[in-house]
């Protein structure tokens, strides 16, 4: 006697949905939110233990930046060799640059009018004389080799592979705009190479997805020591400090940003929602360089076109460092009122001229805020540079705030400058960000690995860690 055949919905019997506090633990963003509170505990009951997981967080940033600069080469050459129209690319490259000077030369005056009209630092009469600037010798010498000449020079590397030796964004940003071009000459004849390195970056995107599962383990890491390390005392005298650049941070994001954004025809709670586990990892972390391949991914997931995302982001590392910007303007005058210095508006004027160039050469050096503003004190020969040295205590804390502004000024500017010219597709973007889904790729809120094309399987499995 025959058996009915079994129906699809017996052979594949839905799912119940998980209880929410299931769904919520498996969140990476809600496991990094743990993992940054107990390292903060840790580091307060326990500084001496906690000091010793710093090792973690070390560990997990070197992880993702293996694969950072392989992932921005990849994504720029496929992107403009797939494009073919090297006008179009210097049109990207053009608006990119005009969005980069207005957002940055922005978050540089509201830095500097807000220092001005809540003067931080009044009232802690620091002697210059007396301050120690032994700590700070280190970042002084770093800050003489970045003049704006350096940093353009810089900008081309020796041979071909040094910046993927060093790591350094802007010369393998130089190397694979030349590299997409040359490949643009030729067309189809080399298509089987484009789509040989379409492949690799597949790869790399799947290496991402493995080592984001570690992100909580890296964000305990990095909090514990932080906290251990420099203690909360340290955070308590100068609060008032880290509480002015956290405030104006937030909101330069939600008032400047978000108009740009709410112009392109984007909400920025939407977008923040969105990238949510890329911003809390790189404020655990300090480090916003960590967070440029899931970026990537996310953006071209949303809509960007390859070329728009491999052009705006990592050139904005090095041009749009809004974080950076505000963090210096705020503590130059913070060193100013701490020494009781008064600053005329011409010399403040001047910083702010000489602070455009020195912004910039702050990318992808360790501590690279910090360099930039011991290369910018000179520049008018009044404020000592031992005043450095009140920084030193908090500066770890402040870098928390400047990594995720960095990294959320870059994806709205890739979005922004995306809309800009006509490179997003806008419905797709609109569909991502509500939540709903979309076809052909997989995104973090809903299809099957099923739907996806073969060659895409890596990124869309990536996308779902």
């Amino acid at each position: 006697m025959l058996q009915p055949a079994m129906s699809d919905q017996s052979l594949n019997p839905p799912q119940r949905p998980l209880f929410w506090p299931i769904r919520l633990c498996k969140k990476l963003y809600f496991q990094v939110l743990v993992a940054v509170v107990i390292g903060a505990l840790l580091g307060y009951y326990e500084p001496m233990l906690a000091q010793q997981f710093k090792p973690l967080g070390d560990v997990f940033i070197r992880a993702i930046k293996v694969v950072v600069t392989p992932i921005i080469f990849l994504t720029i050459v496929v992107g403009i060799a797939t494009m073919g129209d090297m006008r179009r690319i210097a049109s990207v490259g053009v608006k990119a640059l005009i969005y980069f000077e207005i957002a940055s030369t922005l978050a540089l005056i509201i830095g500097m009018v807000v220092g001005n009209v809540w003067p931080v630092g009044h009232g802690i009469n620091a002697n210059p004389a007396t301050l120690d600037s032994s700590a700070v010798s280190g970042y002084v010498s770093s800050a003489k080799h970045m003049t704006l000449v350096d940093f353009l020079v810089n900008i081309i590397p020796t041979t071909f592979v040094e910046p993927f030796v060093k790591g350094e964004i802007l010369p393998v940003l130089f190397v694979a705009v030349l590299f997409g071009l040359a490949l643009c000459k030729f067309g189809d004849r080399v298509k089987p190479l484009v789509a040989l390195l379409e492949q690799a970056a597949a790869g790399l995107f799947g290496m991402v997805g493995i080592i984001m599962r570690f992100a909580p383990i890296g964000a305990f890491g990095a909090m514990a020591f932080t906290i251990g390390k420099f203690g909360i005392g340290t955070l308590i005298n100068l609060g008032e400090l880290v509480l002015a650049v956290y405030i104006v941070s937030i909101l330069f994001v939600v008032l400047v940003l978000g108009a740009a954004l709410r112009i392109a025809g984007f909400s920025l709670w939407k977008v923040l929602a969105h990238f949510k586990d890329e911003i809390l990892v790189v404020f655990a972390a300090t480090s916003a360089e960590t967070m440029i391949p899931r970026s990537i991914e996310k953006l071209e997931n949303i809509g960007v076109k390859k070329e728009v995302v491999g052009l705006v982001m990592p050139t904005g590392f090095s041009f749009n460092m809004d974080g950076t910007a505000i963090y210096m303007t705020m503590s130059v005058l913070f060193i100013a009122h701490a020494t009781n210095i008064e600053l005329s508006i011409t010399q403040q004027l001047t910083i702010l001229f000489v602070m455009l160039f020195t912004s910039k050469g702050a990318a992808g050096v360790t501590g690279g805020g910090f360099i930039a503003l011991a290369a910018t004190m000179p520049a008018i020969g009044v404020l000592p540079i031992a005043g450095l040295t009140l920084l030193i205590g908090v500066d770890r804390f402040m870098a928390e705030i400047r990594a995720a502004t960095n990294l959320t000024s870059n994806i709205i500017a890739t979005l922004v400058v995306g809309r800009w010219v006509g490179g997003v597709d806008y419905e797709r973007a609109l569909k991502v960000l509500d939540g709903k889904p979309v076809p052909d790729l997989v995104s973090e809120v809903g299809m099957t690995e099923a739907a996806v094309p073969p060659g895409l399987l890596p990124v869309a499995v990536a996308a779902r860690v």
